[in-house]
C-alpha cells in the first residue's frame, strides 16, 4: 500500500483520489478550494460523475481518504504526489500552466523540509517539454534539492472520459510513464501493478506528446464522421448504412493502416476523390473544412521537403523513387514528381533512379500526367544507381526498394540524406551523417 497525495480536486483529481483509495492506498486530497476539500473530507465528491460518489463514501468510511488545504501536510503524510490541476486555454489558445507552477512551488516548499525521498507525478495535460522545463526546475528552485537524488519526477497522462471515468481509470487503453531516469518508474510500476493493458515507459516529452496525439486524433475522428454525415444528408444517402459498412473494415479503415508518419500521399485515387467530394460539397453550399484541408496539408508536406533541401544550400540532388508507391510505375499525383518539379523550379539539378519507371512503358493518363508536369523527365531519369547516389550533394530517399547497403556503398561523405520512408529506427542508415527526415 502506498500513501498518495492528489493535488487538484477537479475532474481528474477527484476521480484519481477515490479510485486510488478504492485500490487500497491511503489518499490525501489537496486543493486551495476549501469547499472541495470539505466535500471530499466528508466522503462526498466535488464533481458529478457516475460511481465516484459511491467510491468516495466507501473510501471515507474505511479511513483511506482524507483531504486538506495544507500542501505541506499533504506531502509530509505521503510519499507520492500526483498533480492533477487544470491547464486551461488562454484567449489566444496558449496553454496556461500557472496552476501547475503554483503547485510545484508548494511541493518544493514541502520537499525542502521533508526527510526522505518523495515522488512528484504530473497528470495534468501539458505540452511536450513542460515536465523537464517547468516542473523539475520549479521543484529544484524552491526546495533547494536535486531531482533524481532527493526526489523523483515523472509525467503520467490520464485518459479519462467524462461519463465513464471510473471504468477508464480501472481499464485504461494503456498506461504511460515518462521520465528521463528509468529508475523513477519503480514506484509507479508497483502503484499500477493491476493495470490490465500495456504499460509503456518512455521520456517525459514523449509521454506528454502522446496525450495530445490521442486527443487530436479523437477530434479528427469526430470531425470526419460529422462531415461525412453532413454530405450524406445533402446527397440523400443513408448515413447509418455508410457508417456501418465503413467501420466494418478493420484492415484499412479502423486500424493502424496509414498512421505511420511519412511523406505525402498521391496516386490516381486519393487526390482525385478528395477534389471531387469537396467540389460537390461546394456545389451544395456545404462547408467541409476538415476534408477541404487535406490536400493543402498534403502540399505542405512536399514544401517541408523542399525547404529541407534548399536549406542545405546544395544544388545537386539525387532522388531514389519517382512513382507514388513502391512496386508500381504509376506517376499520377506522385508527391515525388511534385517535389522534383519544385526543386527544378528552385534551380536544383536532379537525377532520378526508379527501377520500376521506364518512360517508354508509361502509357495513357499516366504518361499524360508526367508530360503535363515534367515534360523533360526522360533526361532526368537514370538506370545507374551508383551515378545518382555518387553525384548527389543531397540524396532524397523516396522508396524502400533500394537497400541501405547499396545506398551506403555509393554515398559520398558529407552528402545530406533526406529520408522520406525509412522512419523506423531500425531501417535508417546507421553510419552516415548528415541524415534527416521531415517527420523525425
Amino acid at each position: 500500500m502506498q500513501s498518495i497525495s492528489v493535488f487538484g480536486l477537479g475532474y481528474v483529481g477527484a476521480v484519481t483520489a477515490v479510485c486510488m483509495a478504492h485500490k487500497g492506498h491511503r489518499v490525501v486530497g489537496a486543493d486551495v478550494n476549501p469547499d472541495k476539500v470539505k466535500m471530499l473530507a466528508d466522503g462526498h465528491t466535488p464533481i458529478v460523475e457516475a460511481k465516484v460518489e459511491d467510491l468516495a463514501r466507501e473510501a471515507h468510511a474505511s479511513g483511506r481518504l482524507t483531504a486538506t488545504t495544507d500542501a505541506i501536510d499533504a506531502v509530509k503524510e505521503t510519499n507520492i504526489s500526483l498533480i492533477c490541476v487544470g491547464t486551461p486555454s488562454q484567449r489566444n489558445g496558449r496553454l496556461s500552466v500557472e496552476a501547475v507552477e503554483r503547485v510545484c512551488e508548494d511541493l518544493g516548499r514541502a520537499i525542502k523540509i521533508k526527510n526522505g525521498y518523495h515522488w512528484v507525478v504530473l497528470r495534468s495535460t501539458v505540452l511536450p517539454g513542460t515536465t523537464d522545463e517547468v516542473v523539475t526546475p520549479a521543484l529544484e528552485r524552491v526546495s533547494g534539492k536535486k531531482a533524481g537524488k532527493d526526489f523523483g519526477v515523472c509525467f503520467h497522462p490520464e485518459f479519462l472520459r467524462e461519463g465513464s471515468a471510473v471504468a477508464d481509470f480501472f481499464t485504461p487503453p494503456f498506461t504511460i510513464f515518462g521520465s528521463g531516469d528509468h529508475t523513477h518508474f519503480d514506484s509507479l510500476r508497483q502503484l499500477y501493478h493491476w493495470a490490465p493493458e500495456q504499460v509503456f515507459e518512455t521520456t517525459a516529452t514523449t509521454a506528454e506528446m502522446i496525450k495530445y496525439v490521442c486527443n487530436a486524433f479523437h477530434a479528427v475522428k469526430v470531425g470526419f464522421a460529422n462531415e461525412i454525415g453532413a454530405i450524406c444528408r445533402e446527397l440523400r444517402v443513408d448515413t447509418e448504412t455508410v457508417t456501418k459498412i465503413f467501420t466494418s473494415d478493420t484492415r484499412l479503415n479502423i486500424s493502424t493502416a496509414y498512421l505511420k508518419p511519412g511523406f505525402a500521399f498521391g496516386g490516381s485515387c486519393l487526390p482525385k476523390d478528395l477534389r471531387a467530394l469537396t467540389y460537390r460539397s461546394r456545389e451544395l453550399d456545404l462547408k467541409l473544412p476538415l476534408l477541404e484541408s487535406l490536400l493543402p496539408s498534403n502540399t505542405q508536406h512536399v514544401e517541408r521537403a523542399v525547404e529541407t533541401v534548399l536549406h542545405a544550400k546544395k544544388r545537386s540532388v539525387g532522388v531514389l523513387g519517382l512513382s507514388f508507391k513502391q512496386g508500381t510505375d504509376d506517376l499520377r499525383e506522385s508527391p515525388l514528381v511534385h517535389l522534383v518539379k519544385r526543386l527544378l523550379g528552385e534551380g536544383c539539378n536532379c537525377r532520378i533512379y526508379d527501377e520500376d519507371v521506364v518512360l517508354g512503358r508509361v502509357l495513357g493518363s499516366n504518361r499524360q500526367f508526367i508530360e503535363d508536369t515534367i515534360p523533360h523527365i526522360g533526361s532526368l531519369l537514370s538506370s545507374n544507381l551508383a551515378e545518382v547516389i555518387g553525384n548527389a550533394e543531397v540524396l532524397i530517399v523516396g522508396t524502400k526498394a533500394v537497400a541501405n547497403e547499396n545506398i551506403e556503398r555509393y554515398l559520398k561523405p558529407g552528402t545530406l540524406v533526406l529520408d522520406l520512408v525509412h522512419l523506423e529506427t531500425g531501417r535508417r542508415l546507421k553510419n552516415h551523417e548528415p541524415y534527416t527526415g521531415i517527420c523525425w
